[in-house]
């Protein structure tokens, strides 16, 4: 549980700004008032800190003594230290937090250690977002060139060695964001110059989210350039996520300016919007119109192909994941770039025309939000639903949450924004006014999630801007309350009322809203029905939300008299500005919410309140209606109905709770005279529970009244019911309720309903209580009666000897009666509080209640065990009625304890067995509890009533444990198991009914945390209501109580319940067992070493001759993730566990079978290679010894307990000794099982598995483990083979690089090297290229060096590249280690032993049983002979060879692949040979290819094209010279007549190129010709290939290489294009293309053949390649191409006798939307489109290039100037009267998006001229020659009109309605005109439903008329 998330933020008492925030004193003050709010006293601060260090002593001495998994358990200790939140000073938390970073470095330890170091880490510096940061910059400085140099490892692992389930990539990555503020901002061009060489195509994906994670906050002019112009040059999904949360954050870091923490020269400067210039702000406003998701155009997929492109990059980058919230990031840059920055643009509010000059309230940004807005607004309707109506709503929640906060924070006295920056009062509203619409649209969506999005964000509206939104909130909730029919609208209306209780009722907030309560709570009460529980839940949330901020009092005139003087203190009154009064934005003072003054809102209010009394009559009558049609109780549980009947109960009785407490009294009256009636006449079966539940909570109001009121009756009851012999059957397990017995279970339901709150009323019954606990003790004989009776004991215990709150009302006792509150109770609705502010009333148990509870253990309890005693004695002669009587006792004496878990403070106890390991452990490093004080009745063991309560306790537990042994003898069979349960039951009471349980206190926090949420506008809000500063003082208490329950010790007792338990959990009966083991690894998560404690039992039920049950009852426990952990951590136990599993294999019975093989199989996750080293760890950790040297000069000199530190000293040494030699006793235990004859194949496989995840990178596995891996690597069993594979090529690379490494951290980092290594310095990159990166070299001039990868020099060269010394002839250049030489001697004689490789290519031969139609080359199999071939050289080579031989011509395809198979691994693995080796196979395979291509069939060439690609990846074509040369001289045909023999020739070509990459450079421009010259192919799969081709070539040819790093970010910061995505290389060649293009369409030949012609072929190739670029990452580099491209693109999708033409070239046109081009191509591609449109002849060009220019201009939105805006104006409205009927709608369509988008300046003038044309329009006779022109001209004006009026889909702006009126009298014109007019009457009719109440008013008589005709046509009588 994180350390801040159980406070309300910092406590209020210090905001009186004396301290400065997180000194030590304002902790101090936050910290008191949590203390002030507990009944009891605390420890001070001093002691506090000394615990503290206690703590931290500890963890000096674990982490000098390098005990890793001993300093995890003292982590958890801090964790709880933290969790008392006691002030920690800054230095202190600095250095712990140095120390974990350290810690988190440490090389080679466990991902789950490194986990909770990062994670302890994350809670100290307390990064998240809402909290205040514990840490500034300025505390702390941590290196991070550690981090990267331990970081490498993981994000490039090696091949051979990688584990893919391996996640620590990730945790590394989450240290460095946790600590990116802390690392020096004068490192930032350190960084960069590191990580850009880094950064090349293939490993952007990588860098990037590095580069986010590592770069400070501070100083970000410095990399903020470089940032955007690597942004726009990819087209990456990642790459916007992470950019996007970078530029989120910046802008709120830095909103300050020069005043925020980082100083004048460390903040971002202010520039045009914001932090960003005017360009930057562009491209980041079109990230986030293109993160919105929304369809675009006619397709309805994604509207990117970023995310398509990464499906495309490395699988190493894609495994960096981080949950990114993107909607959270864009909302965060743009509020936060909110300010006064701009002209005030004029709404033409006064008549005149809206100019299109200035901007939104005068801010760009908002500016453009209103348009990003306005472009999705019809999105958010719900008829518009889709994938994206989520990601939507989520946008403008996050926008709101951020705007509250932004704007609460800028209220605060301490906010450094200056004030010229702050946010306005005109800014606040018109931001909520842009949002306002789509927020009420997406209210009514389909699903939840969208539906609690919207209404968050509509919350905080009315939190805001009340007087905008609750109107509109109100229509909408009567209209929607109203209609019974439309549940979903009623729901949806429900919950958001209960969003927006808190401006509902508090007139502070909003004025106007509290006259409406009472008439929306009756209309709610219909909701409450069993029929719909979805509403009933809906309703109860509502009223609970309401009535949780007021007091329920008639305060009325005829109550009260008349007083109607205002109390109001001045501050109250709201604040109308003057100037803003005036002029409300339209629609906002609608008609019919007249707006009254205060006075007359308040005479209403109170004369609402007369309602109260028939309110909640009604309310409950109608709960009592409701429970007397709930289904039967019964089932397992006692259940009433299913899942939502008892959902549905559960609310209502929260909603009847609050009710109830805030009656006034003679309402409470009322309320407990109608229940009292109902329960004396009427006892339903079905209602048992829930009646109960409703009379607790009418005691929890007021319980003494309700006592009063049930008791004498409910008792009088109970007795004459016993006396008729109620509950007199006899059973012992669960049952359906006797009928006869219904009115005594009522009975005692409304008594345990009475108790739980009263605390000291309980008294005043005391002697009445005894005697009736005793008479049902005795009398109740049924399951259902007794258990009732244990529930009744539990209550009245809980009631007297508990600490718990009282009175949760909304405000404090002594307000709530006095008179002054109550005279104006209206005005005190909502009431919040500051946290000094709350009285909190505990229940504090007196002298009086102690000797109560003392009572009920001497006469109930006493005697129940004396019963209980005496049947032990004769259990074997147990009847039905024994039995009876034992569960029956034995349960009432649970009961007691059961409600006693803070009587009794347990203090030391004795430990008998603390299962030490003497020899290695030091007792003091033993976790213990934090011992704070915590709220325990009973504390001092001297006192007299201490002593005899623990007495009884001690008597229970032992009886417990003598039934359990008694039982266990005497196994009756069957009939015991309810009293076996019972026991165990009991031992769960014993054992964990103490303080609290996690659960308990889980549950509790995150009630809290609800209720606190709930309430606050922003996150850092200090005051609340009084309720969540009740529940923070209980999650308080709880956390103190949690203290004690956890790190308990056992004594001697607990012990022996624990074997009772353990005996439990193997029993043969399921049900005992499965209990037992649920009370077991409870147990074990609260005591220490308990497991330890129990795994020899377990171990020893594994042994031969055991009952199988028992055995699975072991292999349970085992199998529980907790158990399995911590088995396999510990030194002992470790290889016990494998070993006795895999012992198993005498059961027979399939079960036992099924259930080890799970066992074994989630053990592995276990066994990795850190695990041993991180246990027996010697290397030096220089880093972590100097972080603890700094931490300890932050405490006392005797921090460190010196004893102890030389005590653990001196065991480290042992034990990893004995770690070690126990590892080696389990190796060598696993192989001899594995090895025996006996062994069943299964048992190998689970064998060869852990010895698989035992091998370790530093230490040497025996000769015969490897031996053992070799020959299962032959083993028939695929399973088996698989994983000795894996195993042959670990052991393979651990001999290498044990090799290879001098020292431990170059072993752990993979920071080894090879001998032959040499770096090769890069002064001259030309030089360099020339000498290094050529296709090929003349014989003799090769050089001696070789390079195989070159992983830089895409932006920046590293100085060095890595090489290797080509090995000559000779022997070999390696010799292994000393210590590996026998490993290999023996994998040497089992290669060399009956025909291994004759065996091996026989297995990889076989035909694979899944059906796969085209066998693929397997890399583990290529792997494996890969790592052969590496370690034993030629060894074998000949009979290898002559295995592989007739291999490659079998016939088989299967038997083919394994011969490329071992042909793959070998040749790969041949790479440091001695040269007359390597020549000798190369010649060899050289002799080959031409039969191997000859042999390529289709089924069979994907194969060996990867047995190609995996010659030429990553190596040096030096190295592979004869394949270079033998695929360079393949014939290229593209003419030919067999398309397979044509692309298997480019194909392979294709892969070259892939794999020469910048090697291929010299060749470049050769191929691009000729491919272009044959872009002319016939043939679509050549036409794709060729299109593949060039893809890569101009891919590769892509290197905007700067000599440094500062070269590169200047060339950032001062050039247009850095990374030169703009350049064109074949520019000239493509136009040449270009120009011969509209020739060849002359030439095209007719259809059929019409696709065999030059220019759809060659159109064809290109539109191919323009596909593929812009799905790719590169696809920005493929803009300067389609400019020239796009007239001719265009002209295409008009070919209708050529469908793939077609489809292919309007596919490209969308594309381009999907892409963000840079901005200057914005322009020119648009203007591609408005020419095509105006000069094209044909209107099919026209229909096709429309649609894709609007979503263009959607899409572009933001970066169009205002003249190419009304260039798109002038062709739509020529297109309006295009001759095309198509054209004219389409030009209309589009004509009302840019209206909406962009132009609504230009409305008045376009409905001018539309209206006038229409005026002078005349439609002559239909035989009229002019006849066709008019009725285009007449039919263009219409359209013109409808446009416009759609254009404002969820308002009705002044001028519309008089165009009705336009429109009426043309609803009857000839068709199209009246089909038009009508389709545009029904949209405006479907958008403006919600709101026609209001809408209608815009209006008049004659208008209303006209609409309705321009719906249905002509009137039937006109």
């Amino acid at each position: 549980m994180e350390d801040d998330d159980v406070s309300v933020p910092d406590s209020p008492s210090s905001e009186s700004g004396t301290y400065s925030p997180g000194s030590l004193e304002k902790q101090r003050a936050s910290l008191q008032s949590y203390l002030n709010a507990l009944p009891y006293e605390c420890e001070s601060p001093e002691e506090m800190h000394a615990r503290l260090e206690y703590i931290v002593g500890r963890i000096c001495i674990c982490a000098e003594t390098k005990n890793w998994l001993v300093l995890t358990t003292w982590d958890g200790m801090l964790q709880c230290w933290l969790l008392m939140r006691y002030p920690m000073s800054k230095p202190i938390r600095a250095k712990l937090t140095r120390l974990y970073y350290e810690l988190c470095l440490v090389p080679g330890i466990e991902p789950r250690v490194m986990r909770s170091w990062a994670d302890m880490l994350s809670r100290l510096i307390c990064n998240k977002p809402d909290s205040r940061r514990k840490l500034d910059a300025s505390d702390l400085q941590l290196p991070w060139q550690p981090l990267w140099r331990v970081l490498q490892k993981e994000l490039w692992p090696k091949k051979r060695m990688h584990d893919s389930s391996r996640n620590v990539v990730n945790i590394l990555l989450f240290v460095a964001e946790q600590c990116r503020r802390y690392f020096s901002a004068s490192e930032i061009p350190e960084m960069l110059s590191v990580f850009l060489p880094k950064l090349t195509k293939d490993s952007v994906l990588t860098m990037v989210p590095v580069l986010t994670s590592f770069l400070p906050p501070s100083h970000s002019h410095l990399y903020m350039p470089v940032v955007f112009k690597l942004w726009e040059a990819f087209n990456s999904s990642v790459i916007d996520d992470r950019f996007i949360e970078l530029c989120g954050e910046l802008s709120e870091e830095h909103v300050a300016g020069q005043f925020s923490e980082y100083g004048p020269e460390g903040t971002a400067e202010w520039k045009t919007v914001g932090i960003w210039s005017e360009a930057e702000w562009t491209f980041l406003i079109g990230k986030a119109l293109g993160s919105m998701n929304v369809p675009v155009g006619a397709t309805r997929g994604a509207s990117t192909t970023a995310g398509h492109a990464d499906t495309m990059a490395d699988k190493q980058s894609l495994r960096i994941k981080k949950l990114i919230n993107r909607s959270s990031a864009l909302a965060k840059l743009i509020v936060y770039s909110l300010s006064l920055d701009g002209p005030v643009r004029d709404n033409g509010g006064n008549g005149g025309a809206p100019s299109s000059e200035g901007f939104v309230a005068g801010s760009r940004a908002l500016d453009s939000l209103d348009k990003l807005i306005t472009s999705v607004e019809s999105f958010f309707h719900p008829s518009n639903y889709g994938i994206w109506s989520l990601n939507l709503t989520h946008f403008v929640q996050r926008l709101m949450a951020e705007f509250s906060k932004r704007w609460k924070e800028e209220q605060q006295p301490f906010c450094k924004t200056p004030v010229t920056r702050r946010l306005t009062p005109e800014i606040r509203r018109n931001f909520i006014v842009i949002l306002r619409t789509p927020v009420l649209l997406s209210m009514f969506s389909k699903d939840p999630f969208t539906i609690s999005y919207s209404q968050a964000a509509i919350r905080a509206m009315a939190l805001l801007e009340p007087t905008l939104v609750m109107p509109e909130i109100l229509e909408r909730a009567y209209s929607g309350l109203e209609v019974v029919n439309e549940t979903h609208r009623t729901t949806a209306v429900m919950t958001m009322l209960s969003a927006v209780a808190l401006p509902l009722v508090s007139e502070k907030i909003y004025l106007g809203g509290q006259k409406h309560i009472v008439p929306l709570l009756e209309l709610c009460i219909p909701g409450i029905d069993l029929n719909d529980p979805v509403k009933t839940i809906c309703a109860t949330m509502f009223i609970t939300s309401v009535v949780q901020h007021m007091k329920i009092a008639d305060v009325s005139m005829h109550q009260v008299g008349v007083d109607l003087s205002s109390d109001a203190p001045a501050e109250d009154i709201m604040d109308v500005d003057p100037a803003t009064a005036e002029q409300l934005p339209a629609g906002v003072d609608a008609p019919g919410m007249p707006t009254l003054s205060r006075e007359e809102e308040r005479a209403l209010a109170r004369e609402s309140t007369a309602a109260w009394a028939d309110w909640v009559t009604s309310l409950f009558r109608r709960v009592l209606a409701l429970f007397e049609n709930l289904p039967e109780e019964g089932g397992k549980k006692g259940t009433t109905g299913g899942k939502m009947e008892e959902a549905v109960l559960k609310a209502i009785k929260g909603a009847l709770d609050t009710v109830c407490l805030h009656l006034s009294d003679s309402l409470f009256d009322l309320v407990l005279k109608l229940v009292f009636d109902y329960a004396s006449t009427n006892a339903k079966s079905n209602a048992v529970r829930a009646f109960g539940q409703l009379v607790s909570c009418l005691a929890r109001a007021r319980p003494e009244k309700t006592i009063d009121r049930f008791l004498p009756f409910c008792i009088a009851q109970i007795q004459e019911e016993l006396r008729h012999g109620a509950s007199s059957i006899r059973t012992t397990s669960t049952h359906e309720a006797v009928p006869s017995d219904t009115t005594l279970h009522w009975n005692m339901s409304i008594l345990r309903g009475c108790f739980g709150y009263g605390g000291a009323t309980i008294l005043k019954y005391k002697d009445q209580l005894l005697g009736l606990m005793a008479l049902l003790v005795e009398k109740t004989k049924s399951e259902r009666g007794y258990t009732g009776t244990g529930r009744l004991i539990n209550r009245i215990l809980h009631t007297a000897a508990t600490i718990y709150t009282l009175n949760s009302r909304y405000v404090n006792p002594d307000e709530w009666d006095s008179p002054e509150f109550n005279r104006n109770l209206t005005t005190q609705w909502g009431k919040m509080y500051d946290a000094d502010d709350v009285e909190v009333v505990w229940h504090v148990p007196n002298h009086e209640e102690i000797e109560f509870v003392l009572e009920i253990l001497e006469k109930i309890a006493a005697p129940a065990l004396d019963k209980v005693e005496a049947l032990l004695q004769n259990v074997g002669k147990w009847d039905s009625v024994a039995r009876n009587d034992f569960c029956r006792y034995l349960h009432a004496a649970r009961s007691v304890w059961g409600g006693l878990p803070t009587f009794l403070l347990q203090g030391a106890k004795e430990v008998v067995n603390p299962c030490m390991n003497t020899d290695v452990e030091v007792a003091e490093l033993l976790v213990t509890a934090l011992d704070v004080k915590a709220g325990f009745v009973l504390t001092d063991p001297n006192d007299p009533r201490y002593q005899r309560a623990m007495a009884h306790r001690a008597r229970f537990g032992q009886i417990v444990h003598r039934a359990a042994n008694v039982l266990r003898q005497e196994s009756e069979g069957e009939d015991h198991i309810d009293a076996v349960i019972g026991v165990s039951r009991a031992i769960d009471v014993y054992l964990l009914e103490y303080a609290i349980t996690r659960s308990n206190f889980e549950s509790l926090t995150k009630a809290y945390r609800q209720a606190r949420d709930s309430n606050r506008v922003w996150p850092k809000q200090k005051e609340n209501s009084r309720v969540v500063f009740l529940k923070r003082a209980q999650v308080y208490n709880a956390g103190r109580l949690y203290m004690h329950a956890l790190y308990r010790r056992r004594d001697a007792l607990d012990d022996q319940l624990l074997v009772d338990l353990i005996e439990m959990s193997l029993s043969q009966y399921t049900r005992v067992r499965r209990h037992a083991q649920a009370i077991l690894h409870n147990a074990c998560g609260y005591f220490v070493r308990s497991t330890r404690f129990m795994l020899p039992y377990l171990f020893r039920a594994l042994e031969k001759k055991n009952d199988p049950d028992h055995m699975k009852g072991a292999l349970y426990v085992l199998w529980n993730k907790g158990t399995a952990a911590y088995a396999l951590a510990d030194i002992n136990f470790h290889g016990q566990y494998l070993v006795s599993l895999l012992s198993c294999q005498h059961e027979e019975k399939p079960s036992v079978q099924k259930l080890v093989g799970n066992v074994a199989q989630d053990a592995l996750v276990y066994l990795n290679e850190e695990s041993c080293h991180t246990d027996a760890f010697t290397e030096p950790v220089a880093g972590v010894l100097q972080a603890l040297n700094e931490l300890k000069q932050e405490f006392a000199p005797s921090v460190v307990d010196q004893a102890i530190l030389q005590e653990a000293v001196a065991k480290s040494s042992a034990r990893v000794a004995l770690k070690r030699q126990r590892y080696t006793e389990t190796v060598n235990a696993v192989l001899e099982m594995a090895e025996r004859p006996g062994t069943h194949w299964r048992y190998i496989q689970f064998a060869i598995r852990f010895l698989y995840g035992l091998l370790r990178r530093d230490s040497a596995p025996p000769p015969a483990l490897a031996a053992f891996f070799l020959k299962q690597s032959i083993s028939p069993h695929t399973t088996i083979r698989v994983t000795a594979q894996k195993a042959v090529v670990k052991v393979c690379a651990h001999v290498k690089i044990r090799t290879f490494s001098k020292t431990s951290d170059q072993l752990w980092l993979d920071e080894w090297e090879n001998p032959l290594k040499a770096d090769i310095p890069v002064t001259d990159p030309a030089d360099f290229l020339r000498r290094h990166a050529q296709p090929g070299y003349p014989a003799g001039q090769e050089g001696d060096l070789r390079v195989d990868k070159v992983e830089t020099g895409f932006l920046v060269w590293t100085s060095t590249v890595k090489g290797y010394r080509a090995v000559p002839a000779g022997s070999s250049p390696f010799a292994w280690e000393a210590a590996s030489r026998p490993i290999l001697q023996a994998m040497s004689e089992v290669m060399g032993q009956n025909n291994f490789f004759t065996v091996l290519a026989l297995l990889w031969g076989q035909e694979s049983m899944k059906n796969n139609t085209t066998p693929e080359l397997r890399a583990e199999n290529v792997t494996f002979m890969k790592s052969l071939a590496k370690m034993f050289e030629h060894e074998n080579l000949q009979a290898i060879l002559d295995t592989i031989d007739p291999l490659l011509a079998d016939g088989d395809r299967y038997k083919q692949r394994s011969g490329a198979e071992l042909l793959a691994g070998l040749s790969r693995g041949s790479k440091h040979w001695p040269k007359q080796h390597a020549d000798h196979l190369w010649s060899w395979i050289a002799a080959r290819f031409d039969r191997i291509y000859a042999q390529m069939k289709p089924d069979t060439v994907s194969f060996w094209e990867n047995l190609l690609s995996e010659q030429l990846v990553d190596r040096d074509p030096r190295r592979t010279t004869p394949l270079v040369k033998w695929i360079l001289s393949l014939p290229l045909e593209f003419h030919g007549d067999s398309a397979f023999a044509m692309s298997k020739s480019l194909s392979i070509f294709n892969i070259l190129v892939d794999c020469l990459d910048l090697r291929f450079l010299p060749l470049a421009d050769r191929y691009i010709n000729l491919f272009l010259d044959n872009a002319n192919t016939g043939y679509a799969e050549i036409r794709s290939q060729i299109a593949q081709n060039i893809y890569a070539i101009l891919s590769i040819q892509w290197r905007p290489t700067y000599p440094t790093a500062e070269d590169f970010i200047t060339a950032c910061t001062t050039t247009h294009d850095p990374l030169r995505i703009r350049e064109a290389r074949y520019i000239a060649r493509i136009s040449q293309i270009v120009s011969q293009l509209p020739a060849w369409k002359g030439e095209r030949l007719p259809p059929p053949r019409v696709s065999q012609s030059q220019y759809d072929k060659v159109g064809l190739t290109i539109l191919q390649w323009v596909w593929d670029f812009a799905h790719g990452p590169q696809a920005p580099l493929i803009f300067p191409y389609i400019i020239v491209l796009l007239p001719e693109i265009i002209r295409m999708s008009e070919l209708n006798d050529s469908s793939e033409l077609q489809t292919y070239s309007s596919a490209v046109l969308y594309v381009l939307s999907a892409v963000t081009p840079p901005p200057e191509f914005i322009e020119v591609i648009a203007d591609n489109f408005i020419n095509a449109i105006k000069s094209s002849t044909s209107w099919r060009i026209r229909v096709n290039a429309l649609p894709t220019l609007i979503v263009f201009f959607y899409r572009n939105l933001l970066s169009m100037s205002s003249e190419l805006v009304s260039r798109l104006m002038s062709v739509l409205l020529e297109c309006l009267s295009d001759e095309n009927i198509e054209v004219r709608e389409m030009a209309s369509k589009m004509l009302s998006g840019v209206v909406r988008c962009s132009q609504r300046q230009s409305i008045i003038p376009l409905k001018d001229r539309f209206v006038n044309t229409l005026r002078r329009t005349r439609l002559p006779k239909r035989g009229d020659p002019s006849y066709q022109d008019s009725l285009r001209a007449l039919h263009s004006a219409i359209l013109g009109i409808c446009a416009l009026v759609e254009s404002f889909p969820y308002s009705v702006e002044p001028w519309m309605p008089p165009l009705t009126e336009v429109l009426a009298n043309h609803a009857t014109d000839p068709l199209p005109i009246s089909k038009t007019i009508r389709k545009c009457a029904s949209e405006f009719k479907k958008t403006h439903q919600d709101t026609w109440h209001k809408d209608q008013l815009a209006f008049n008589e004659d208008q209303l008329q006209s609409l309705s005709t321009m719906l249905v046509g002509t009137s039937y009588y006109a």
